[in-house]
C-alpha cells in the first residue's frame, strides 16, 4: 500500500482520483484550490484532504496532478507551498494536466534535483472518459520507472503508453488535439451540408459511419450536433487553450498547422458569441449564422 497525493479535483481530476480510491488500497490525500471540492471528495471516497499541495505531497510515494494550465501547474509544484517543496527522494510525480512540453521538461529537471521521477501524462477521453475510467494516457518520462506509474494510471485508463522522454506525452497530446480540431470542423460542415441538401442526417451518418469517414467524433457527436446540444464534454475555452499550446510549439519546431490555426479562429468566434463553456462541437453554430 502506497501513500498517494492527488492535486486538482476539477471536472477530470475528481473522477480520476475517485477511481483510484475505489479500485486500490492506497492511502490517498487530496488537495484542491477550492477546499469544498476536496471535502466533498473525501466524503464520497474517503482518505483525507490537505491545506496545500506541499502538505498533500508530504511523505507521498506518488503525487498525481490534474490542473488547468502551465501557470496553475507551476503554482502547485514550484510555488511557496508547492508539492515540489515536499518531494521525497524516490517519489514519482505524474502530471495529467494538458500543458506545454516546455513546462514538462522544466518540472522533470526540478524533480531530478529532489531525487524524484517525473512523468507528463496528459489524457484523452474527456469528462465521460474520466467518469467511466476509460481514458487514454500518453506519457513522457523515464522508462525505468514507468511500470509502477502505469499500474496506478490503469485505475482510470484503458490505455497508457510511454511515448519517450519528458515532454513526449504533451507533444503526443498536441497531435491528438490537432487531429480532433480538424475532425470536429469537418463533421460540423458535413452535417451542415446534409441539412442544407435536405437529407436525413441520421440515415447519412448511419451509412457513412460504416466506411472511411467513421471516427469517434462521428459516433459520439453527430446526434448531439444535429440536436444542437452543447452542454457537455470538452469546453471551447479549454480547446482554445490546447490549440494555443499546439500553435506555440509549432512555431518552435517549424511545423505548419494551417487547419488548426483556422479552426482556432473559428473557436474564437464561438467565444465572441458567448459560447466559452459550450462543447467543442458547437463549431456548427457559426455555420448556422452564415
Amino acid at each position: 500500500m502506497a501513500k498517494i497525493a492527488w492535486i486538482g479535483l476539477g471536472v477530470m481530476g475528481f473522477s480520476m482520483a475517485g477511481h483510484l480510491a475505489t479500485k486500490s488500497n492506497h492511502q490517498i490525500t487530496v488537495y484542491n484550490r477550492t477546499m469544498q471540492k476536496a471535502e466533498n471528495w473525501v466524503r464520497q471516497y474517503g482518505g483525507r484532504s490537505a491545506a496545500s499541495p506541499s502538505q498533500a505531497a508530504q511523505d507521498a510515494d506518488f503525487i498525481l496532478c490534474c490542473v488547468g494550465n502551465d501557470d496553475d501547474l507551476r503554482a502547485v509544484t514550484l510555488g511557496p507551498a508547492g508539492a515540489f517543496t515536499a518531494l521525497k527522494q524516490g517519489a514519482t510525480f505524474i502530471d495529467h494536466t494538458t500543458s506545454s512540453a516546455t513546462v514538462a521538461r522544466e518540472l522533470d529537471e526540478q524533480a531530478h534535483k529532489h531525487g524524484a521521477h517525473f512523468f507528463d501524462a496528459p489524457v484523452s477521453g474527456g469528462e465521460k472518459g474520466a467518469q467511466n475510467g476509460t481514458l487514454t494516457v500518453m506519457c513522457g518520462g523515464p522508462e525505468a520507472h514507468f511500470t509502477p506509474a502505469k499500474q496506478l494510471i490503469a485505475n482510470f485508463a484503458t490505455s497508457c503508453r510511454l511515448m519517450g522522454a519528458a515532454g513526449a506525452g504533451q507533444l503526443t497530446k498536441m497531435v491528438n488535439q490537432i487531429t480532433i480540431a480538424g475532425l470536429i470542423q469537418s463533421l460540423c460542415e458535413a452535417i451542415h451540408f446534409a441539412e442544407s441538401a435536405g437529407l436525413d442526417v441520421a440515415q447519412v451518418m448511419d451509412v457513412i459511419s460504416k466506411g472511411a469517414a467513421q471516427s469517434w467524433q462521428m459516433d459520439n457527436r453527430w446526434q448531439t450536433i444535429t440536436n444542437r446540444e452543447f452542454d457537455f464534454g470538452f469546453a471551447v475555452d479549454w480547446m482554445r487553450k490546447d490549440l494555443a499550446i499546439c500553435l506555440d510549439e509549432a512555431k518552435r519546431n517549424g511545423a505548419q498547422l494551417p487547419i488548426a490555426e483556422l479552426v482556432d479562429g473559428y473557436y474564437a468566434q464561438v467565444q465572441k458569441d458567448g459560447g466559452n463553456r459550450l462543447d467543442t462541437s458547437s463549431l456548427i453554430t457559426r455555420l448556422d449564422k452564415l
